[in-house]
């Protein structure tokens, strides 16, 4: 008789109890907000079974897809979030522009105000809503000495030259601009938390690992699983290969003391099955993607479950209080 196969999810369903239940108590220095934490943890999805978008609270699709588009083109102003009514970034270059109005170098506005001015005032948003040294930036123009590397395309190219590379590593981590590291007007407003991934080709199948320093297992978790997932999904189909296993390895990975009571409302919830994603056939290379190319089927989540986003990390200005929304 065959053992019934546990759902995926609970993976994480897991880890998220076990944080809750046994977490070491830690307090982020800036904002001095506790979190429950452990060092070292895993998850693994085999993207054959399904796409490992978390049903036992609804994951923001839209946010999800927009944002890695973002990354994957190189974008580092927020102009295109904030164009497509993406707001997870909006934090961080009002971040920097505050830093600006305490040293009484611009007037003050509202974080509502002035990504308003990012949406209607593109010359403005080329100003302000720039955030250097993120993700995209780095992983398609990486700043080199007289030029930039593109660490996309070359994985691109190393699995279709070369299926049996050890070494197709794209890296987010660059300590030029980072913490104590770096130059303080240099310095990094956004801390880089997951920061480097690797591909690998295992019986046709794309395989990706994904080392997370720094995790937030609840708001920021699902996110981080179903983007990587999609991006071994688009390395897949560029590449010619079936998609494999996403792997997710954590540093950190902590929950937030005021997501407690949030996280004990999902962990009395049950996985439903995983939804399915498609990408257009028509789509032959990283060029030819666009959002519209991917969609999501089948996908019958639980509820959202609504919790405050600690904005932590990075270079914070002394005396500087960092901002909170909601995801």
């Amino acid at each position: 008789m065959k053992s019934k196969k546990i759902h995926p999810e609970y993976q994480y369903l897991e880890l998220l109890k076990e944080l809750v239940e046994k977490g070491v108590v830690q307090k982020d220095i800036n904002t001095g907000v506790k979190t429950y934490s452990k060092f070292g943890a895993q998850l693994r999805f085999d993207l054959s079974e399904g796409f490992p978008l978390l049903t036992t609270k609804k994951v923001w699709w839209k946010g999800v897809l927009y944002e890695l588009y973002w990354f994957l083109t190189g974008q580092s102003n927020i102009k295109f979030l904030v164009d497509n009514d993406i707001h997870i970034w909006d934090d961080y270059p009002y971040k920097i522009y505050r830093e600006k109005i305490a040293k009484g170098k611009l007037p003050d506005m509202s974080k509502e105000e002035f990504i308003e001015k990012i949406k209607t005032n593109k010359r403005y948003a080329e100003k302000y809503g720039n955030l250097p040294n993120i993700y995209g930036e780095l992983w398609r123009r990486w700043p080199a000495k007289g030029r930039t590397i593109d660490q996309v395309e070359w994985v691109i190219n190393e699995i279709k030259n070369d299926p049996d590379a050890h070494n197709l590593i794209v890296n987010s981590w660059n300590p030029e601009y980072l913490y104590g590291m770096a130059k303080p007007q240099e310095a990094s407003r956004f801390p880089i938390c997951h920061n480097l991934y690797q591909l690998n080709v295992k019986n046709g199948r794309v395989c990706l690992h994904l080392y997370q320093r720094s995790a937030d297992i609840f708001l920021g978790v699902p996110f981080n699983i179903a983007s990587y997932a999609l991006l071994t999904l688009i390395f897949a189909r560029v590449t010619g290969y079936e998609p494999g296993e996403f792997i997710h390895s954590f540093g950190d990975v902590h929950i937030y003391e005021n997501h407690l009571e949030q996280a004990r409302e999902q962990l009395k919830r049950k996985p439903k099955k995983f939804p399915i994603v498609i990408i257009n056939p028509k789509v032959k290379k990283l060029t030819d993607l666009l959002p519209e190319h991917i969609t999501l089927e089948n996908y019958n989540p639980h509820p959202p479950i609504k919790a405050e986003l600690t904005v932590s990390g990075g270079y914070f200005a002394k005396g500087q209080k960092p901002n909170k929304f909601k995801r």
